[in-house]
């Protein structure tokens, strides 16, 4: 559950003046990407009725994605890039008007990159239940109303479903490769699972097999964090002004999940005990560095997100569990006939290594037989930000040939 931005893809640095400048004004109730806005590299793909596993029933909804590349006429050619929690479809490519950050992958993904867009043609969806073009809470409903609180629970599975038929829509019956990280590993891994006649390759990056209590409880805050902020008003905030949402509450979300995406090592060799400013924290109203860090990004991602979002898709992450309903976990994974790579961070503390150590000896056609375990100093978000080593990584998975 990194933060996947672009502003996450380099190690953490002290918040300057001109950094404290971008947050001028209030914040807008929501961050999301609401219709009207500028639609930037954006396609959308529109679907009738949607039933969830948990029953509830969205009459229609939309998909937004971004491309690179060219489809090959045979079609067999085509890559999917799943993103994190917080991610969007904006793999490459700067800011601009529709998109308020760079692409989040720019060193992985482009001409001559790990995946190679003069040979591959990358398909990159903001997920179902997201807050950049795909349906989610910020959209509107039927009734001409935000779905805000009454948007469905939703699960990764049902996230998939929605991908897969994206696919169809595209013309795709088989996905030369699936590739995600933290929360889009989870979606890669389902589909390996879900759909193993449609995944040639499969890129499993910095997920587990299972979320599991520890990974619920961290959550947990992180939700209560902004139920208990009064301007979400149970959901229903998007009429308020800017600075009377429920930025507050996002915000400190925010700043909790960040402590578990980042790496003690990383955060003490770069701050220290050092101060915001020449005033001392030990008594005279002055910051230390790191605290001023964590306000900084926790206030910019207010800017960029949705309150409603941030719930409906970490309550998603808390349904992964590949083996619920399939007899378990190993049974699970023993049907995955994708060429695999399973790829961990030595000091991801969100999702550690034992859970793509268990991923890897349950599938039969992993890359050596066992998961990739890359030193660095970054933690979870390491598979963004060591983009030299995914990226070799990855090009070894697309040179490797399919089942």
């Amino acid at each position: 559950m990194d933060w996947q931005t672009s502003e996450d893809t380099v190690p953490s640095a002290p918040v300057t003046e001109a950094d404290a400048r971008l947050l001028l004004g209030r914040p807008p109730a929501t961050g999301a990407w609401r219709d009207g806005d500028p639609v930037g590299d954006r396609h959308f793909a529109g679907f009738g009725a949607f039933r969830t596993e948990g029953g509830r029933e969205l009459p229609a909804y939309r998909l937004a994605y971004e491309t690179w590349g060219e489809l090959s006429p045979a079609r067999d050619n085509a890559v999917l890039v799943l993103h994190a929690l917080t991610g969007d479809s904006h793999v490459r490519g700067p800011a601009g008007p529709g998109h308020p950050t760079e692409g989040w992958w720019d060193d992985i993904v482009g001409p001559g990159a790990a995946i190679d867009t003069d040979r591959w043609f990358v398909i990159a969806p903001n997920m179902l239940g997201g807050c950049q073009g795909s349906t989610g809470p910020s959209s509107i409903a039927p009734d001409g109303y935000e779905w805000a609180s009454r948007f469905p629970y939703l699960t990764i599975r049902d996230q998939v479903a929605a991908q897969v038929r994206l696919a169809d829509a595209l013309g795709i019956d088989v996905w030369a490769a699936v590739v995600g990280g933290s929360m889009g590993g989870m979606h890669a891994l389902e589909w390996a699972v879900g759909f193993p006649d449609r995944v040639e390759r499969v890129g499993i990056l910095s997920a587990p097999p299972v979320n599991t209590a520890d990974q619920i409880a961290l959550n947990s805050v992180q939700l209560e964090a902004i139920h208990i902020d009064p301007r979400f008003q149970g959901g229903e905030y998007y009429d308020a002004g800017d600075g009377d949402g429920p930025h507050r509450g996002l915000a400190l979300a925010r700043r909790m999940a960040l402590l578990n995406y980042r790496s003690p090592t990383e955060l003490n060799q770069r701050f220290q005990r050092s101060w915001q400013s020449g005033v001392s924290p030990l008594g005279h109203g002055g910051r230390f560095a790191v605290a001023s860090y964590l306000d900084f990004h926790g206030n910019r991602f207010t800017r960029r997100f949705d309150a409603n979002s941030y719930i409906t898709l970490v309550e998603a992450m808390n349904s992964h569990d590949v083996g619920r309903d399939r007899g378990g976990v190993e049974d699970a994974l023993a049907r995955v006939t994708a060429t695999t790579l399973v790829l961990g961070i030595d000091s991801d503390r969100l999702f550690p290594v034992d859970g793509q150590h268990r991923i890897a000896r349950s599938i039969r056609t992993t890359l050596d037989g066992a998961a990739v375990v890359l030193p660095s100093d970054f933690g979870h978000d390491g598979f963004l930000i060591e983009s030299r080593a995914v990226g070799a990584q990855l090009r070894r998975l697309l040179e490797s040939p399919g089942p």
